[in-house]
């Protein structure tokens, strides 16, 4: 016959268990919250499609995530133009919790493998290059603000950065040093609410980015989250799966 006080022992136990378990979920949950508190950022994780003229030409997965008081958003996107070579590049950019940057690393894939590290400090970029078969390349690029967005190629969930970045309690069109490290240029940018706006039925917040050839229409979510976004003149739309 079983021993129903060891059985009741053992019960006691794993209920202590199961309830120190719970214990330590909300704990760290509320570690989490307190974590992203204060911040620009959230936890998000998706998948773009690309599309060129309204067929898909690639995706890209990425994720932003917070560990010990920095957030790190990385994407990876893999492309398949109509004419040309596939390629897949890789970038991985970590801030400080009011976004300014700390560090940038990128990767891309085709003919060639290149990849390039950018470190952050008061304002300068320190990017080290390397190109498949060249030495590495060392360049220091000077901003007015240690405040810079990073915009590289093919990396659209960047975009989703600028529009924690933008200051919705100012509105108004604000402007940001802009690096593209992919092409080694720097420059400025600026970022205007465009109020509401809609697509395929719905109803979104729109943010206007312009830059020196190009307007760019991001479109949010009621939390501020990249939904959608549209490059008219370029005949591209990247959209949130």
């Amino acid at each position: 016959m079983p021993n129903v006080r060891k059985l009741r022992t053992s019960a006691s136990y794993a209920g202590v268990l199961l309830l120190c378990m719970i214990a330590f979920g909300l704990l760290a949950s509320a570690a989490q919250k307190k974590a992203a508190a204060g911040s620009l950022f959230a936890p998000e994780k998706g998948k773009f499609n690309i599309l060129l003229d309204g067929k898909s030409v690639g995706h890209e997965d990425f994720e932003i995530v917070a560990s010990g008081g920095v957030w790190t958003a990385h994407g990876t996107s893999s492309i398949k133009p109509p004419q040309g070579a596939s390629s897949t590049v890789s970038g991985t950019l970590t801030l400080q919790p009011d976004g300014v940057p700390m560090t940038y690393e990128w990767s891309s894939q085709a003919e060639k493998s290149n990849s390039a590290h950018v470190l952050f400090a008061n304002g300068v970029a320190k990017m080290t290059l390397q190109l498949q078969g060249a030495r590495p390349f060392e360049q220091d690029l000077s901003f007015s603000s240690p405040l810079i967005v990073v915009l590289d190629n093919n990396l659209y969930h960047q975009y989703a950065v600028l529009a924690r970045v933008y200051d919705w309690s100012k509105r108004g069109t604000q402007s940001f040093p802009v690096l593209i490290p992919q092409e080694l240029t720097p420059g400025t940018i600026t970022v205007d609410s465009a109020g509401a706006i809609s697509a395929e039925g719905k109803s979104y917040e729109g943010l206007k980015v312009i830059t020196n050839d190009l307007e760019i229409v991001l479109y949010l979510d009621g939390t501020h989250r990249l939904v959608r976004m549209e490059v008219p003149a370029a005949k591209v739309s990247v959209v949130r799966e």
